[in-house]
């Protein structure tokens, strides 16, 4: 079976249980997902299977893309992604991947960039306290020192500073399927999830 597909963020709203209990849901949209190569530890240093997702116009696809579309498809697509399997031989050039994989109730693992926040200072991007706002105190929201002096003589990697917020891959695990409908693509996940709207999430199953 396959083990997970691409899909586009459409938003947050709520949903109503019987018993009245409201949870916050995140609705996405899938995109039409084959598989477009099959990598094994011989060819590849790995077992993996490559989807392609996002459709687009042959004439917008590059000419590296096209050749390597022409060995399962004619249609063009503009992504590609990776799951890595334990059994590659399972998988065939071309394979349509979908909804019906899927199943309400079950739990999956879904990958995207978190929103992107801008530069921001230690407080807000690190949780850091502020210096005293009285007494003449002008050292409200700066960093402070950040490490010794001749010893060690330099400031760690790794170290928690000013910096971009955001931006970064994230990964949730178990988000709930609470709703599927296959005829539109939809799915509907329980809880929020990374990113903004439109942006492109890895749903995959355990």
């Amino acid at each position: 079976m396959p083990i997970g597909l691409f899909g586009k963020k459409l938003g947050m709203t709520q949903i109503f249980e019987d018993s009245g209990t409201i949870f916050p849901v995140t609705i996405l949209k899938t995109e039409l997902c084959q598989v477009s190569q099959i990598k094994t530890i011989d060819t590849n240093g790995y077992n993996a299977v490559q989807v392609a997702f996002s459709e687009e116009k042959i004439s917008k696809i590059t000419k590296p893309q096209l050749g390597h579309l022409k060995k399962f498809t004619g249609k063009g697509f503009k992504s590609f992604g990776e799951f890595r399997v334990d059994n590659p031989q399972e998988y065939k050039l071309g394979q349509k991947i979908d909804l019906n994989m899927l199943t309400v109730g079950q739990k999956v693992k879904v990958t995207g960039k978190s929103i992107g926040k801008g530069f921001a200072g230690n407080q807000k991007r690190n949780n850091f306290s502020r210096g005293p706002m009285t007494h003449g105190s002008k050292n409200h929201r700066a960093p402070g020192s950040i490490g010794a002096g001749s010893t060690p003589g330099r400031v760690y990697p790794g170290k928690k500073m000013a910096g971009q917020m955001g931006n970064k891959t994230v990964t949730i695990k178990n988000s709930e399927i609470l709703f599927i409908n296959p005829e539109e693509n939809i799915l509907v996940l329980k809880g929020s999830l990374p990113g903004k709207k439109n942006s492109v999430l890895k749903i995959q199953t355990k």
